[in-house]
């Protein structure tokens, strides 16, 4: 039987009423870029986009998206194991995201204060403990990951965008999904959810 959808990114379901597993592609992207203007998006970096069907495996018909993507130049490849790819990037994006729209820093100048770093990892264990509960990712080295992404130099995240541009925050996909998640598994997650109440005010 199919879980039903979560309320902080599919309200109601209405979503999901109009569309069925097998027409849908599960994706993450790897594309930096800013809004400049109504209409006007400006791609900075990357065109990588790793797609798969949702519950894994093989997928013609997203193999065959693929094959349009790379006809356009984007980087698109076929991932087997999508849901594990898109749950790392959630662990990285609900540990960066917060706190650096919460201090006002860059990513690099966020992992550089020990304290703001202790706080990032925080978030990125409560999210992995999250991802292993409902099995699609396993162990994972969270300081490499926080490492690598120290790399990053003077980069902002977009939830510091928008909080700066005083836009709408993501705070249901990014942690609204992991806390409601949670709440399903019967997962105390005290980190993310003070952040998300902050993040609210």
């Amino acid at each position: 039987m199919r879980d039903p959808p979560l309320h902080s990114v599919d309200p109601g379901g209405r979503i999901a009423a109009c569309f069925g597993d097998e027409r849908i592609a599960g994706g993450v992207v790897h594309v930096s870029g800013h809004v400049e203007a109504p209409g006007l998006v400006s791609q900075s970096g990357g065109t990588r986009y790793a797609l798969g069907a949702p519950g894994g495996g093989e997928s013609a018909r997203v193999r065959a998206l693929v094959q349009i993507m790379r006809a356009a130049g984007l980087q698109a490849e076929f991932d087997p194991a999508i849901r594990t790819t898109l749950w790392l990037k959630l662990v990285n994006n609900a540990g960066l995201n917060p706190v650096s729209a919460l201090r006002g820093l860059s990513i690099a100048r966020m992992l550089e204060d020990e304290r703001a770093r202790s706080e990032v990892r925080a978030l990125m264990e409560e999210t992995l403990r999250v991802g292993q509960a409902i099995g699609v990712v396993q162990a994972v080295d969270l300081d490499a990951r926080i490492a690598y992404a120290s790399r990053l130099a003077d980069v902002k995240t977009s939830m510091l965008q928008d909080r700066e541009r005083g836009r709408p925050l993501e705070l249901d996909p990014i942690l609204g999904a992991v806390i409601e998640l949670a709440d399903r598994c019967g997962i105390a997650v005290p980190a993310l959810r003070a952040a998300f109440a902050a993040l609210q005010r």
